[in-house]
């Protein structure tokens, strides 16, 4: 169990939400915005655990009833909203976890606290039946929802959540972090934070990942033959690496760091700004051959085949889909 002070980055945040404990005065609704791996889970972790701890000094101890049973996964009065079907939480799974039994007073403890992970795959009817409750919550209820894409959040929800918008960290943070806390070697720690861009869960799975390098190579083999590679050759090679959804956007963010370099490359001839720069010479080629309004389209199709993985579209036409928009030139 962390507490606030081991937390790493998002001052912000950590200072409102250690407050908000302090005084006793959480508010009803809280909506936590940002990529998954950027320190959210962490954070809810900490502030509900904070909010039920039973110590007078320094909250979460960790040590009291209260905080044992959190790190057990038996803290009657926080509940982790769950849902069956992957792709979304239907209106009967928020009616019966939160709306039919907010109205029940917390066990043993000052709040009834609900923490529903991935609250954009509420859909619509799910989302209205826990408008009600967010209307007129009792004392001790607090709602939060963690969220990688706020928009799909009815306007009338986030009106009444107070919004915490988690921002990745610096690259220097995160190094300190994975050698500090991961005991990552340096020279691996300075290419998994650059590859992260401040999200630590991702370059913590990046530091660890036993074959990272190796799929890395994969897909910087496949950027510097897009224009010789055909399609389903391109498709064979991200499957041959795997199709979860959390490791093709990790791929999709590879290329989209390596597109990033040849963009800054056409614009400044500097290697040095390049994260990439073991592989300059391919990158200053692909610069060469590109022009800017073709890197735009490119680095536009990534962002939408992101969205696509998204809303569960297809994955062999969102990733075509993609490879054409490289290949168009």
């Amino acid at each position: 169990m962390h507490k606030f002070s081991e937390i790493i980055g998002h001052e912000q945040i950590r200072d409102h939400l250690e407050k908000a404990v302090k005084g006793g005065k959480p508010f009803h609704a809280y909506i936590f915005q940002g990529d998954v791996g950027v320190g959210k889970e962490h954070m809810v972790k900490t502030f509900a655990a904070a909010l039920q701890c039973q110590s007078d000094e320094e909250k979460p101890c960790g040590q009291c009833p209260s905080c044992i049973q959190f790190e057990s996964g038996n803290q009657p009065d926080v509940i982790w909203v769950q849902h069956e079907k992957v792709d979304y939480y239907s209106v009967d799974e928020i009616r019966q976890q939160i709306c039919n039994t907010m109205d029940i007073k917390p066990f043993s403890s000052p709040y009834k606290i609900y923490i529903v992970q991935e609250a954009e795959k509420m859909n619509e009817a799910a989302q209205n039946a826990l408008l009600k409750t967010l209307e007129e919550p009792p004392k001790y209820g607090v709602v939060i929802l963690l969220t990688s894409n706020v928009s799909a959040l009815l306007p009338t929800i986030q009106s009444r959540c107070l919004t915490l918008e988690f921002r990745p960290l610096s690259n220097s943070i995160v190094e300190q972090y994975l050698r500090d806390h991961e005991s990552v070697p340096d020279y691996l720690a300075k290419t998994s934070a650059a590859f992260a861009q401040g999200n630590i869960g991702k370059a913590v799975r990046y530091a660890k990942s036993n074959d990272f390098t190796g799929r890395k190579d994969s897909i910087l083999n496949l950027l510097h033959h897009v224009m010789t590679m055909d399609i389903p050759d391109m498709l064979d090679v991200i499957e041959d690496l795997g199709t979860r959804r959390d490791e093709v956007r990790d791929y999709i963010d590879l290329m989209q760091l390596w597109y990033r370099d040849v963009l800054i490359f056409k614009a400044t001839k500097n290697i040095n700004q390049l994260i990439f720069q073991s592989d300059s010479g391919n990158i200053m080629k692909e610069a060469e051959g590109r022009s800017y309004e073709s890197l735009e389209r490119i680095m536009d199709a990534f962002e939408k085949a992101k969205t696509r993985l998204k809303a569960n579209v297809n994955f062999e036409i969102t990733m075509e889909l993609m490879f054409l928009s490289m290949k168009d030139e």
